[in-house]
């Protein structure tokens, strides 16, 4: 009975081992010394958010070109009084330089153009008489006078005075005047009218020439409204 309540010895040791062994081993992985464990790799650090790029600064506007300085009324006249004078408009240039002094008292530039002006239309009006022109010299000698008193005008220098110019033109219409009378008393009426109109159109004013051209144009009319003469009878 013995022999078969007690476990032989030497499978009591066989379990003995084969219980213990294996928590041996566990022990022996846990405590005995191996290679250090590599720490846990961190994260990537986060990439800071990528800076906007300042947008390139819009340009301003290109400014407008600069406006020439305006050119005032006075400057304008004058330099077409110049323009004027160079084509030998003598005395439209006189107009116009009169235009820009009554702008600018004093301009300079009238001052020193103003009396050539003036002295080149009377020796026009001298020689225009000479060649017979008697309506272009009545015209510059009447020019003259008009613009002699001019305050730009430097009269004390001239070679003339406004009274020289004055009896120019008188002595000019009463020749004409009495070729117009010559011509209509010669029944030369068209011709009369004609000298009559030169007078005028360098005097307007001139109320002699002024009546002898109406009498002229009405004694002109009646004539050429008279029946044509009958023709002779015959012998």
């Amino acid at each position: 009975m013995r022999g078969r309540g007690v476990l032989p010895a030497a499978l009591v040791l066989l379990a003995v081992s084969a219980s213990v062994l294996p928590g041996c081993g566990w022990l022996s992985k846990t405590f005995l010394p191996g290679r250090p464990a590599k720490p846990a790799a961190k994260p990537p650090a986060a990439k800071p958010p990528a800076q906007k790029q300042p947008s390139p600064a819009a340009k301003p506007p290109a400014a407008p070109p600069a406006k020439p300085p305006a050119v005032s009324a006075a400057d304008k006249a004058f330099a077409e009084g110049m323009a004027a004078l160079r084509e030998g408009g003598h005395e439209r240039a006189l107009q116009l330089f009169s235009a820009a002094w009554k702008e600018s008292p004093g301009h300079p530039g009238v001052a020193a153009e103003f009396d050539g002006a003036l002295l080149a239309l009377k020796k026009n009006g001298d020689a225009a008489y000479a060649q017979g022109k008697w309506e272009d010299a009545g015209k510059r000698w009447m020019g003259t006078l008009r613009y002699i008193p001019h305050p730009a005008a430097n009269r004390r220098a001239y070679p003339f005075t406004r009274s020289d110019v004055q009896s120019q033109v008188e002595r000019l219409t009463a020749f004409l005047s009495d070729k117009a009378l010559v011509d209509y008393r010669a029944g030369r009426i068209e011709a009369a009218i004609a000298t009559w109109k030169t007078i005028l159109a360098y005097d307007p004013e001139n109320e002699e020439a002024s009546k002898s051209l109406k009498t002229a144009a009405t004694q002109l009319e009646k004539l050429k409204n008279l029946p044509p003469a009958p023709p002779p009878a015959p012998r």
